[in-house]
C-alpha cells in the first residue's frame, strides 16, 4: 500500500514516470503495474500533491504511447482488481479537483469548469498540426446554446446541467487504450479520441444532457466512414454500450452523438478502404497472354499427337511446365481481377448519417470477403510455383544428361520427379494458407494477410514486414533459389557445350553459330531466365523502373509463344507437315507458284539437314533440338527400359 505521505507519494510518481519514459521496452507487466501505481496516485484518500498528480498525468500520457500490440498481451484481469478500470475512474475524479485550471499533455489532457447559475459548458478540442495535444488545442465556452464546429474542431461536448453550482471534469484521451473493449477491436492507426464529460452532481439529482461532436482524423482519399456508433464506457459490462445514447442526422462531414448521461464517451468507426482497383489488363498482356496461351496449347498437343512420327515418348517434363504454363496463363485472364471493383459502392453520407441504426461496429476497418478471389490467388500461386519448380527440373534433367551424360536414367525417374513438380508447390502453398488461417482465424479479414484486395495475388508486405511475410517465405525465396539454379545450369552448357570450340565446324562458322543462338534461346525460356526482371524492376529509378516493367511483361507474357516458335515452329516435322498444308491451300486456290513462307522453310529444312551432317556438331545438339528439350539419348535398348522424360 502506497502511504499518505506527500513526499512518497511524490518520489513514486516521479520513479514511475521515469520507469515509463521509453515506450519501447515496455512490457504487458510493466503496462499495468504503471497503472496501477498511477491509479493509487489519484485516489483521492491519498492526498497526493498537485505535483505529484501533475507527474502521474505525464506517466498516463507515456502510457498511450505504448504500442498497441503490447496492450494486446495485456492478461485480462478480475473486475475486482482491474487496474484500467480504476484508473479511468480516478481519473474521473481528479478531472473534478482542478479548480477551473488543465493540465494538457501530448496524449490525455484534463480540465476542470466551476460555475455558480444553471449553464451549458462547451469544452472543444482543436486540431493541430500533429495528434499532440497542446494547451493552445483546448477551449472552454459557457452560456453556448449548441455546439458550433468549424474546420479546425476535430471534438467537442456540450454538457448541460439541471443544476447551479456545478463542477464539470474533461479529459480527453488520444486513444482507446485503457478501454479493452471485447466487442470493438482497432485494426488501424485510426484516431478513436476517448472524451469524458463528468459533474459533481449525484445520481438521484442527475438531468444532465450531453451532446458530442467528431471529426474524426483520416485520409479521405484512401479511406471513408463505411457506420459509426455514439457508445459509452460501461464500467459494469466493462465494454462499451448504446444505452442512453444515440446518432444525431447532420448536413455537414461532422458525426453528432446526444447522450442523457455523462461519463466516458467515444465514437467508434469503421472505415471502409478505398482501394485503386487496377484497369483490365492492358493490350500489350491481353495480346501476349492470348499468344502464350495458343503457343502452349498447340506445343503439347503437337507433343503428344507426333509422338510416335518423332519415335520418342511423350516428354514428360516439357508437356508438364507447359501445362502448368498454360493453366497460370489461363488463370492469369481470366481470374487476376477481383470482382469486387465492379461493386457499387455505397454512398458514403447516406450511410453514416444513417440515425436508425446505433450498432457498435466489430472493428475500425471493413472489407468486402470475396472467397473467389482467394481461392483464384491460391491457384495462381500454385500454378506459377509448379512453373517454377518444372523449370528447375529441366534444368537438373538436362545438365544431367549433357554434362554428367546419365544414361539410362534411374527407375522410377517419372514418379519421383513428378512428386517434386506437382507435389511440392502444394505443400508450399497448403503451409502458407495454413499458418495464416491458424494466425488469423478470429479476424473476418484474415485472408488479405495473404492476398490483395486490388488483385487476386500474394499480399505484398511493408518494408518493415518484409522478413516475416508469407510473400517472401512462400514465393520469394523458392523462386529466387531455383533461378539462380537455373542460370548457373544455363552458364554451365553454354560454357562447355553449345559454345565449346570445335574444329569440324570451320566450314559452317556461320551456320553453326546460328545454331548455338537459337539453342541458347531454346534453353533460356525454357529456364525463365528472363524471371531476372523482375528484380531489375526494384529499382528505385522510375524511368529504369518503367523500362524493366515493359520489358518484363513483353518477354514473359510471350513466353508460351517463344517456346512454341522455338520447340514447334522449328522443328522438322512441323515444317514438312507445315509445307503440305500450304500446297494444299495453294493447290485449291489454283495458283500454281510456291509461297514464299514454303520457299523459307524449305530454306530451314535444308540448312537442319546440313547441319545433321556433321557428327560431331549433331553429337553435342541432338539434346538441344528444337522438338524437345531433351530426346532419348541412350540406345535402344536403354530406350526401353527407360522411356525418354
Amino acid at each position: 500500500m502506497i502511504d499518505n505521505m506527500g513526499a512518497q507519494l511524490e518520489n513514486i510518481s516521479s520513479e514511475t514516470q521515469i520507469l515509463t519514459s521509453n515506450v519501447s521496452k515496455m512490457t504487458p507487466e510493466n503496462i499495468t503495474s504503471a497503472a496501477r501505481v498511477v491509479g493509487q496516485i489519484f485516489n483521492t484518500s491519498r492526498n497526493a500533491s498537485f505535483e505529484a498528480k501533475d507527474t502521474a498525468v505525464s506517466t498516463v500520457s507515456q502510457l498511450l504511447s505504448v504500442s498497441e500490440d503490447v496492450f494486446q498481451e495485456v492478461p485480462d484481469a478480475p473486475p475486482d482488481d482491474d487496474a484500467f478500470t480504476t484508473l479511468i475512474q480516478q481519473m474521473e475524479s481528479y478531472s473534478l479537483s482542478l479548480d477551473s485550471t488543465s493540465v494538457v499533455k501530448p496524449n490525455v489532457a484534463v480540465q476542470t469548469v466551476l460555475f455558480s447559475t444553471k449553464s451549458t459548458v462547451l469544452f472543444s478540442v482543436k486540431k493541430g498540426d500533429s495528434d499532440s495535444l497542446i494547451s493552445g488545442s483546448i477551449t472552454v465556452d459557457t452560456n453556448v446554446s449548441n455546439p458550433n464546429p468549424d474546420a479546425e474542431t476535430e471534438l467537442q461536448i456540450l454538457l448541460n446541467t439541471s443544476k447551479s453550482n456545478t463542477t464539470c471534469g474533461f479529459i480527453v484521451y488520444q486513444n482507446s487504450k485503457f478501454f479493452r473493449s471485447k466487442i470493438f477491436k482497432p485494426k488501424s492507426n485510426f484516431s478513436q479520441k476517448i472524451i469524458s464529460g463528468k459533474t459533481d452532481e449525484t445520481k438521484k439529482d442527475q438531468r444532465t444532457s450531453v451532446e458530442i461532436v467528431f471529426n474524426p482524423r483520416y485520409d479521405p482519399k484512401t479511406f471513408q466512414i463505411h457506420s459509426y456508433a455514439c457508445v459509452y464506457w460501461n464500467f459494469i459490462k466493462r465494454d462499451w454500450d448504446t444505452n442512453g445514447c444515440h446518432k444525431q442526422r447532420s448536413t455537414d462531414e461532422f458525426l453528432y452523438c446526444h447522450c442523457n448521461h455523462t461519463t466516458n464517451f467515444a465514437v467508434l468507426m469503421s472505415f471502409e478502404k478505398k482501394y485503386k482497383y487496377p484497369a483490365s489488363l492492358d493490350i500489350l498482356s491481353n495480346v501476349g497472354c492470348a499468344l502464350s496461351i495458343t503457343g502452349l496449347a498447340l506445343t503439347i498437343v503437337f507433343q503428344i499427337v507426333t509422338r510416335n512420327v518423332r519415335k520418342t515418348s511423350v516428354t514428360w517434363v516439357f508437356v508438364s511446365l507447359c501445362t502448368s504454363m498454360l493453366i497460370f496463363n489461363l488463370l492469369f485472364v481470366f481470374g487476376i481481377e477481383n470482382s469486387n471493383k465492379n461493386l457499387v459502392k455505397r454512398d458514403n453520407d447516406t450511410n453514416k448519417m444513417d440515425s436508425d441504426k446505433n450498432e457498435i461496429p466489430t472493428q475500425d476497418t471493413v472489407v468486402i470477403s470475396n472467397p473467389t478471389c482467394t481461392v483464384m490467388a491460391v491457384l495462381l500461386h500454385y500454378f506459377l510455383l509448379v512453373t517454377f519448380t518444372w523449370t528447375g527440373i529441366s534444368a537438373a534433367q538436362l545438365y544431367f544428361l549433357l554434362i554428367r551424360t546419365m544414361k539410362p536414367l534411374p527407375q522410377h525417374f517419372i514418379v519421383f520427379i513428378s512428386l517434386i513438380g506437382w507435389g511440392v508447390p502444394a505443400i508450399v502453398v497448403a503451409l502458407t494458407v495454413g499458418i495464416i488461417f491458424s494466425q488469423n482465424r478470429n479476424d473476418p479479414q484474415w485472408e488479405l494477410e495473404y492476398r490483395q484486395e486490388e488483385i487476386c495475388w500474394l499480399a505484398v508486405p511493408d518494408k518493415k514486414d518484409l522478413i516475416t511475410s508469407p510473400f517472401l517465405w512462400s514465393f520469394v525465396l523458392p523462386v529466387t533459389i531455383i533461378l539462380i539454379n537455373n542460370i548457373v545450369i544455363f552458364i554451365i552448357i553454354i560454357v562447355k557445350v553449345i559454345w565449346k570450340n570445335n574444329r569440324n565446324l570451320t566450314s559452317t562458322k556461320k551456320v553453326s553459330s546460328l545454331k548455338k543462338i537459337l539453342s541458347m534461346l531454346s534453353i533460356a525460356v525454357v529456364f525463365g531466365i528472363t524471371w531476372i526482371l523482375a528484380y531489375l524492376m526494384l529499382i528505385d529509378n522510375d524511368v529504369i523502373r518503367t523500362v524493366f516493367s515493359y520489358m518484363f511483361c513483353l518477354f514473359n507474357t510471350t513466353q508460351g509463344l517463344q517456346i512454341f516458335v522455338l520447340y514447334t515452329v522449328r522443328t522438322k516435322i512441323f515444317q514438312d507437315e507445315a509445307s503440305k498444308v500450304l500446297k494444299l491451300l495453294s493447290l485449291s486456290t489454283g495458283r500454281k507458284k510456291s509461297l514464299p513462307s514454303v520457299t523459307s522453310l524449305r530454306l530451314r529444312v535444308r540448312m537442319y539437314n546440313m547441319l545433321r551432317s556433321f557428327p560431331a556438331l549433331n553429337e553435342h545438339f541432338r539434346l538441344l533440338e528444337p522438338s524437345v528439350i531433351t530426346e532419348e539419348t541412350t540406345l535402344s535398348e536403354s530406350d526401353q527400359a527407360n522411356p525418354s522424360i
